[in-house]
């Protein structure tokens, strides 16, 4: 009866396991879905629509493949939509009935000429002359290569084959292209993976091993059975039991029949644990190769933790980058300002600065060609990015406020990036050093952004169009300015070190024999900078605003028989192309700064956050 239930435990389990991997096999079906985008008419680039990429549930991998290079970037559609503008390009989108469908999209005029400044005062631009002016425009835009764009949220870049794995939303798409001028890639698909849970493939499988060692248990104890009746016997006269020679024996009693038996019970019962083991170990192994969507989901699906959320307000529009994107814009930008200190080319940098960032660094790399010893700028701090408030805006120009520490230095740096349009670069306009003990006021998140601050805004206690010259003033006139009170004394670091470095050129200027107080005279002032100011929005509706003003000092003799010299002042000296002078010189510092400035219906000051002070110019009154 053993054999019988050993053979049916076999059985049953043989059924069991051929069940469960049958589940996860033949049964099992596709486990991805393909979908093909056919490209009937070549162009340099491919936009596949967010609807496309929903079209089915999970993440969606990219393929694309063609001979040479394959870039593929995804953004928002919107951005993508303004980067193409202007040039030729095919649209893949959703249709009602669920199909896929492209379609061939020509650039817009407007993108690609402004009427208002290219049409003749008399209006006399014909329809052909827009349509070449929109050929060649078209033209230049198709040859535009798309690596690199800082408009991209992520980029890839592959030889022969591309394959991208996403996880985008609908409001995003991908851009597909070769290298701007030759076809974009024409064998393309986005594949989606497939639910196909086999719950009662786990439990099968393991079954089943369970059954088979039971059945190997059975079998072994219907063995040990028959081997204890010792099989049938045939009836007749008995015959004496042969005893075994027991050849171990050395010595005398050699040969001699021994009256004990020995039985082999230790080896049989050693083959039957052996015979066990493989049953155990193919179960085990069977157990650990089923997944998790190979057993029954018997527990409650846990309940997601509720987290404090700030709620964009309505009408609010899109965030000008994400923080990710805001840290590789960062990362080009002070590799390229450091390549560009290192060769002293302000073309390089114009390529990454802008404004009073701009031209600060243009003089120092004018005085290092002079002076061999001058110091270097300080670099552009990217790495780790802190905080980051971009601009809630969908058109253009926008821009991102940036924080950046420096680990070794423990300094950090508070920056203004701005973008002019979809098809330009980042660049940076205003840079200032944090100090040490700054309060930042409290900021929106990165994924819901602020909105740009009007110049003449009433909303603050100071417009931000106002606050350069307020500030300038109150360094001028100190205590004597009408606006000293606007601004918070304690902890401004940029007028004490502005006091004790007059107060330093005053004492130099007074002990020098030829322009001395009792030959010539030294004025300091300050006036706005040309640069224009730039405010977003903090959470308490107050603004962080950077503003541009410029240090004048003049020096001039009051005599005509006196002249003002300067060839103890390098920096004076080479921007001035003269060590002395009879009418005098004019020297102009620029400084960036930021300042945390408050809603009108507050009782805060205004509150220097940081600053960057460095010479601008000197000449020849």
């Amino acid at each position: 009866m053993r054999f019988v239930w050993a053979v049916a435990a076999f059985v049953l389990a043989t059924v069991m396991i051929g069940a469960g991997i049958a589940q996860r096999t033949i049964f099992q079906g596709p486990r991805t879905e393909t979908t093909a985008i056919s490209v009937e008419e070549e162009t340099p680039y491919l936009l596949i629509d967010g609807a496309v990429l929903n079209q089915k549930p999970g993440t969606q991998t990219l393929r694309a493949q063609a001979e040479g290079d394959i870039f593929a970037s995804y953004g928002r559609t919107a951005d993508m939509e303004a980067w193409l503008s202007d040039t030729t390009y095919t649209h893949v989108t959703l249709a009602g009935d669920g199909d896929v469908e492209t379609a061939v999209v020509e650039p817009e005029i407007d993108a690609i000429a402004d009427p208002a400044t290219d049409a003749p005062a008399d209006g006399s631009a014909t329809d052909d002359a827009a349509a070449d002016a929109s050929t060649d425009a078209a033209t230049d835009a198709a040859g535009r290569s798309p690596v690199g764009s800082d408009l991209w949220l992520d980029e890839y870049q592959q030889k022969d084959l591309l394959i991208a794995p996403l996880q985008l939303p609908e409001e995003m798409s991908v851009l597909v292209a070769a290298d701007g001028t030759a076809p974009a890639p024409s064998k393309v698909t986005v594949t989606w993976p497939l639910q196909t849970s086999t719950p009662w493939a786990g439990p099968l499988i393991v079954g089943g091993g369970i059954l088979m060692a039971a059945g190997v248990f059975l079998y072994i104890l219907g063995i040990r059975h028959a081997r204890r009746k010792r099989g049938p016997r045939r009836k007749g006269l008995p015959l004496p039991v042969t005893e075994p020679i027991d050849i171990a024996i050395d010595g005398d009693d050699k040969g001699v029949i021994s009256s004990s038996r020995r039985t082999p019970r230790a080896v049989a019962s050693g083959r039957r644990a052996f015979a066990v083991l493989p049953v155990i170990a193919v179960s085990a192994l069977l157990f650990t190769g089923c997944s998790a969507d190979a057993w029954p989901q018997l527990g409650a699906s846990p309940t997601p933790t509720p987290t404090a959320t700030v709620i964009a307000p309505d009408g609010q529009q899109a965030p000008a980058v994400t923080k990710a994107q805001a840290e590789r814009i960062l990362t080009r930008i002070a590799a390229t300002v450091a390549d560009a200190d290192a060769a002293m080319d302000g073309d390089l940098a114009e390529t990454r600065l802008e404004g009073a960032a701009l031209a600060a660094r243009d003089t120092n790399y004018k005085l290092r060609s002079a002076l061999g010893d001058y110091p270097t700028p300080a670099p552009i701090l990217s790495k780790p990015l802190e905080i980051i408030l971009p601009q809630a805006y969908d058109a253009w120009p926008r821009s991102v406020i940036a924080i950046a520490d420096d680990e070794e230095s423990k300094t950090s740096s508070i920056m203004v990036l701005t973008q002019q349009d979809q098809w330009s670069e980042y660049k940076l306009s205003y840079v200032g050093s944090l100090e040490a003990s700054t309060a930042i006021p409290d900021l929106a998140p990165a994924y819901i952004g602020a909105a740009a601050v009007e110049p003449d805004s009433p909303f603050l206690v100071l417009p931000p169009d106002q606050v350069a010259a307020a500030y300038a003033d109150v360094i001028s006139k100190d205590k004597e300015s009408e606006y000293y009170d606007l601004f918070e004394a304690d902890g401004d670091q940029l007028r004490a070190s502005i006091a004790a470095d007059r107060q330093r050129r005053r004492d130099e200027f007074n002990q020098t024999a030829n322009s001395g107080a009792s030959t010539g005279t030294l004025e300091f002032g300050a006036v706005a900078g040309p640069q224009a100011p730039f405010a977003l929005q903090t959470v308490e509706s107050g603004a962080i605003v950077a503003v541009n003003i410029n240090e004048v000092d003049t020096a001039k003799p009051t005599n005509a028989d006196a002249v003002i010299k300067v060839e103890n002042n390098r920096t004076v000296k080479t921007l001035a192309g003269a060590d002395q002078s009879a009418t005098g010189f004019e020297t102009t510092f620029s400084d960036q700064v930021f300042f945390y400035v408050p809603n009108a219906g507050s009782n805060e000051k205004i509150r220097l956050l940081g600053y960057s002070s460095d010479i601008l110019d000197a000449k020849i009154l």
